[in-house]
This record gives C-alpha cells, sequence and structure tokens, in this order.
C-alpha cells in the first residue's frame, strides 16, 4: 500500500480527507499509480509537492486501529478526486 506526504516533510504525517463529521480519513492507497496520479491532482490545485510512500498494509491498518485513526483503502476500482477544502495531515 501507499500513502502521500508532503514532500520533504514526511515525519510531519500522511495526507488525509476531513469527512463531513469532521473525521480525518487517511486514504491507504493499493496501486503506486492511484498514490502518483492522485499527489498529481493534488499539486495541480496548489498542494506543496507530495511524495508517494510505501508502506507494509498490515502495519499501517494496524497503526490505524491502535491509534483510533480512520483510513479508507483506495483499490484500482475506485475514483477518487481531491476535494476542494477538507484536506490535511495526520
Amino acid at each position: 500500500m501507499y500513502i502521500l506526504t508532503i514532500n520533504g516533510k514526511e515525519k510531519e504525517g500522511a495526507y488525509s480527507v476531513t469527512d463531513d463529521e469532521g473525521d480525518q480519513i487517511l486514504y491507504l492507497f493499493e496501486e503506486e499509480d492511484d498514490a502518483c496520479r492522485y499527489a498529481m491532482m493534488l499539486e495541480e490545485e496548489g498542494s506543496p509537492e507530495m511524495h508517494v510512500i510505501e508502506i507494509e498494509d498490515e502495519i499501517m491498518i494496524k497503526t490505524c486501529e491502535i491509534h483510533d485513526y480512520k483510513y479508507t483503502v483506495i483499490t484500482p476500482n475506485d475514483i477518487v478526486i481531491p476535494p476542494d477544502t477538507n484536506h490535511d495531515f495526520i
């Protein structure tokens, strides 16, 4: 799996989206190409340069569950576009 971070600030958190209820949702991409495309869309909208990082899926999901972080797995069948607002880093 893959997550997004700001290039050069990888230790400051991973990209997340805030849902309608105010919860931050971490995006976990199954495919690197999908993560790269999403990063390019973010950058085109004015976000800083993004860095796609490969992560161990079981470890990341377990970490999210331990710390009560919400996450969603983006599969190759999903279509996601960056929101105009409501994105952050957790």
